[in-house]
């Protein structure tokens, strides 16, 4: 048996070595497993040959089958790649064919063109392009019937930004990022402190008396320098909220108090861009997407007014458990790449609770609420 396996080592490591085609080696490979077959199923039991190789067919037939999966998997995946690469080229040479000139009447009719208006902080098409090393990072993603490339194209040209880089916004940073988001912008006032660490997994021990929001983004430009990541030290406010959120396709908000939530919310509904909003208390997590654009109701609709005093306590005065905001995180990561790439269906007009404690989920439907302040139809 290790004659057989110590031969296709040589023929796939030295035939590597001396450049030979991986179809060739894997021609030859394959060669090697049927005669490995052949021996065991036609020699005599206790055969010299028979030993060497291992003696039962069915081993090397097992063999056979997963090695055969394994290389129909690697082709399938370049196949994907190719298509995504073609597809792209082709694009853009049809983008870049001429334009049919206008005859005289027609040129006449047509209206003047638009004046030439510079948006330095969106993208040009061109920039969607995936390279070589995003086809290969991305990959997972793009055999996924749901995303592909054009989801991952969407992915690339999408803003999402996160209000907050603590237990939330950690693990959903970190998933954007690694997801492909091509533009994410982290908001947050505070500084990592030791305490922090024991769920904030974005944030490092070194990190300590930074902002987050820059420690954020040290963490996430390490993870895929493709992601343009951009820190807003300082609180969200009414005043930066709609500058920060002109061109975004998502906000999530990961904080931790009712004043920025109802804020994040406000914002949302008059950019008409969706909201994903997470929260933790203990051992609990919830989890919902408000977009009132789009028949959801507004995080208002469902909380209008803020708890009393003492009714929901932050994480430092109830505690929580340190994998939980991981699991939300990465639900509300999960939520933003549907959201921007169409796939699935997202958590609009629902919201996810999922109990840690007792490994237990449930789902409650949510309706918009008439008259609300913020979304209903005299709101504005």
């Amino acid at each position: 048996m290790l004659l057989v396996f110590a031969l296709l080592a040589l023929i796939w490591w030295g035939g590597a070595a001396l450049r030979i085609q991986p179809a060739i080696r894997n021609l030859a490979m394959l060669a090697v497993l049927v005669a490995a077959i052949a021996v065991n199923h036609f020699l005599p039991d206790g055969h010299v040959v028979r030993q060497v190789t291992g003696q039962d067919p069915r081993f090397w037939y097992l063999v056979l089958l997963l090695g055969s999966i394994g290389i129909g998997y690697g082709y399938f995946v370049k196949f994907l790649r190719r298509e995504a690469v073609h597809a792209e080229e082709a694009h853009e040479k049809r983008a870049q064919r001429p334009q049919a000139k206008l005859g005289p009447v027609s040129a006449a009719l047509a209206s003047p063109p638009a004046p030439t208006v510079a948006e330095p902080d969106k993208p040009a098409p061109a920039a969607n392009k995936l390279g070589p090393d995003e086809l290969n990072r991305y990959a997972r993603h793009i055999v996924l019937r749901e995303i592909g490339g054009p989801g991952q194209k969407a992915l690339k040209a999408a803003h999402v930004v996160v209000i907050g880089a603590g237990g939330l916004g950690s693990p959903a940073l970190l998933y954007l990022a690694a997801a492909g988001v091509g533009r994410i912008t982290v908001v947050d006032d505070d500084t990592v402190d030791v305490s922090n660490l024991q769920r904030q997994v974005i944030h490092r021990t070194a990190d300590e008396g930074r902002h987050k929001a820059e420690s954020a983004i040290a963490a996430m430009q390490a993870l895929n320098p493709h992601v343009e990541a951009r820190a807003v030290v300082g609180r969200l406010s009414e005043e930066n909220g709609p500058v920060l959120v002109a061109d975004a396709d998502v906000i999530l908000d990961g904080t931790d108090n009712f004043e920025t939530r109802y804020l994040a919310n406000a914002l949302a509904v008059a950019a008409k861009i969706p909201l994903v909003s997470g929260a933790l208390s203990q051992w609990e997590g919830q989890i919902s997407v408000f977009d009132p654009a789009n028949g959801a109701p507004c995080y208002r609709c469902i909380f209008p007014e803020p708890p009393a005093p003492g009714l929901a306590p932050s994480c430092s005065e109830a505690g929580v458990m340190g994998p939980l905001p991981g699991v939300v995180g990465a639900m509300m990561a999960a939520e933003t790449v549907k959201l921007i790439t169409g796939a699935g269906a997202s958590l609009r007009g629902g919201m996810l609770i999922y109990d840690a404690l007792w490994g237990e989920t449930r789902r409650i439907g949510l309706q918009r609420r008439e008259g609300c302040p913020v979304c209903g139809e005299t709101a504005g």
